[in-house]
Order: C-alpha cells, then sequence, then structure tokens
C-alpha cells in the first residue's frame, strides 16, 4: 500500500473515531444537550420541558453520527481490497467530515480548526496519483 493510501486510511480512522466520540456523547446526554439548546421553557401537558421534549432529536443527531463514522472507519478498514468505490466513498466521506468542523469550531475553535485540516486532507487524498493508482482509477485494464 503506497503511502498516501495509507496516511488516508489513518486520517479516516481518526475522524471516524472522532466522530463516534461526538455521537456517543450526543446520544448518552441528550437531554442535557437538548435541554441547553431549547432551554428549560414552560412543562407541556405531560409534564415535560422543552428540553426532555427534544431530547430525541438530539439522540437521532447521535445516531446518524455514529452511522457516518461507521462508514469512515469501515470503509478505511476494506482499502487493501483496492476496489475502485472506496476511493469514492472516502471522497464523500471527506465531504460529510465538513459540518463537523464547522460545529466543532463553533463550541471549541481549535478542535475545530484540527478537524477542518483533516476534513480537508479527507478531501485531497483520494485524488493524489498514487492514490488513483492504487484503486486502479485512470488507466484501463486488459484482460
Amino acid at each position: 500500500m503506497p503511502e498516501p493510501v495509507r496516511q488516508l486510511r489513518v486520517l479516516m480512522m481518526i475522524l471516524g473515531g472522532l466522530q463516534a466520540v461526538l455521537g456517543l456523547a450526543l446520544v448518552t446526554n441528550s437531554t442535557a444537550i437538548a435541554t441547553s439548546i431549547w432551554g428549560e421553557g414552560e412543562p407541556d401537558p405531560w409534564g415535560r420541558t422543552a428540553g426532555e421534549a427534544h431530547s430525541g432529536q438530539v439522540v437521532f443527531a447521535g445516531i446518524l453520527v455514529l452511522a457516518i463514522a461507521a462508514r469512515g472507519i469501515l470503509t478505511a478498514l476494506k482499502f487493501p481490497t483496492r476496489h475502485p468505490n472506496l476511493r469514492i466513498s472516502a471522497f464523500v466521506y471527506g465531504w460529510t467530515a465538513l459540518p463537523f468542523a464547522a460545529v466543532a469550531f463553533y463550541q471549541v475553535p481549535i478542535l475545530g480548526i484540527v478537524c477542518l485540516v483533516l476534513a480537508i486532507l479527507a478531501l485531497v487524498r483520494p485524488n493524489q496519483p498514487e492514490t488513483r493508482e492504487w484503486f486502479g482509477v485512470g488507466y484501463r485494464q486488459t484482460p
């Protein structure tokens, strides 16, 4: 495996790990996060505050983040098969990492900058010539 492909693989695993931690935090602290976003407010007829009523949306967002993280990690683990669609999947994963960088920058600017740099690298690495050759893109193989 060429060095740029190996670096992309490690990069995708790091991004996936960061996203998995974010997803777990969203799922396990959903009521506290929803309360900080929507506030306490007046209880509804069932006795729930606005934060408690919206905690399901936070759990859904956390599960979505976990699914995206799992896709990135699984794509990186399948790199040795050299399937051409894995390069496209890595490129798409780089695009999905950009919104997480924006959210991270809003919360912790230093972490956001680090995530932004990693997301940009995840976008650039799949288009490098060594990566394209590794996945068999750009030339036609004769039988």
